[in-house]
């Protein structure tokens, strides 16, 4: 599964509670980190991932991908660890892994099809780079098809295109936030995702939607739910600074028309790209670790399993 979106709409975050909840049902995962900015390591409280796998959790397991590295290994299993070595020591690796265009990321998704094969987890969750890369990401094996006809850059890309193309081995899951311009971008990512790249499209997530309050229905009025909050706290016998009844019913008031906003947005998005959409609760705290990861991997799985139609 590939999770992709925009910048800064929670694809990372995503990534690790679909991990969560696909161990939970009892699969073996993999996540893979292609970009190595990521912070997927924090949202487990863990150190920063290397090449190595590292184990997050029972049946969870992660690691990055680099084109420098996966160019390395390679050499290494072709009986040219010699020559990767001296690559490496003269800085020639980077000149290696970028005479062809596309090239640094048939490396990475080369050894994402290398693992996919090898059985090494029932899912392998890739955080995908930032939408606007992650379609080039997607297109390069293509690419290189068009460009080197033969040899083992041709085979390399001709397994990834396969890998990338069969819905029942991969899809793309992408993410978005309810706002206008991260769900116009998702939208164009899609298109090309599925017509130019040929990669099946998951459900989309829609991170970052803030709930329904019980008792806030409409926009209260200023004038009508301060004096409400009046009368209820004299009853309650509380004394309350008439500001701070402002400041709940202006909060109130934000909180029903973001609502709202929210809500027009998944509708557009809806008739745009008719794809079925997972909510994802906006958390109200600084910072995504174990625990915030731990209750998303909650309403995902709920929302996934909301989209199940019913055993008759």
């Amino acid at each position: 599964m590939i999770v992709a979106g925009k910048g800064g709409v929670g694809k990372t975050t995503v990534s690790a509670a679909l991990a969560i909840a696909a161990t939970r049902a009892g699969a073996r995962v993999l996540i893979v980190e292609v970009e190595g900015k990521s912070g997927l390591a924090a949202c487990f409280g863990m150190p920063p991932l290397t090449y190595e796998e590292a184990q997050f959790r029972p049946g969870l397991r992660a690691r990055t991908l680099t084109p420098d590295d996966a160019l390395m290994e390679y050499l290494h299993d072709h009986g040219l660890r010699r020559i990767g070595r001296r690559l490496s020591n003269s800085g020639a690796l980077e000149v290696v892994a970028t005479a062809v265009p596309g090239m640094k990321d048939i490396l990475v998704l080369g050894k994402v099809k290398q693992l996919e094969r090898a059985g090494v987890a029932d899912l392998i969750v890739l955080d995908a780079p930032a939408a606007g890369h992650a379609v080039q990401f997607l297109l390069s094996a293509q690419g290189l098809l068009d460009a080197v006809k033969v040899g083992p850059v041709n085979k390399q890309a001709t397994d990834v295109v396969e890998l990338l193309t069969d819905p029942a081995r991969c899809q793309v899951m992408l993410v978005t936030v309810p706002e206008e311009t991260p769900v116009n971008e998702l939208v164009d990512t899609a298109y090309a995702v599925e017509d130019r790249a040929g990669v099946a499209l998951a459900p989309i997530v829609v991170n970052g939607a803030v709930s329904d309050v019980a008792g806030l229905t409409s926009t209260p009025s200023t004038n009508g739910a301060t004096g409400a909050l009046q009368r209820d706290a004299a009853l309650a016998g509380v004394d309350v600074d008439p500001n701070v009844l402002r400041g709940l019913v202006d909060a109130a008031r934000f909180r029903v028309e973001l609502r709202a906003r929210q809500q027009e947005q998944r509708a557009r998005l809806a008739t745009l790209l008719p794809l079925p959409q997972v909510e994802l609760p906006f958390l109200f705290t600084a910072e995504i670790g174990p625990n915030e990861i731990d209750l998303l991997a909650d309403a995902l799985a709920a929302g996934v399993d909301a989209l199940e139609p019913a055993t008759p």
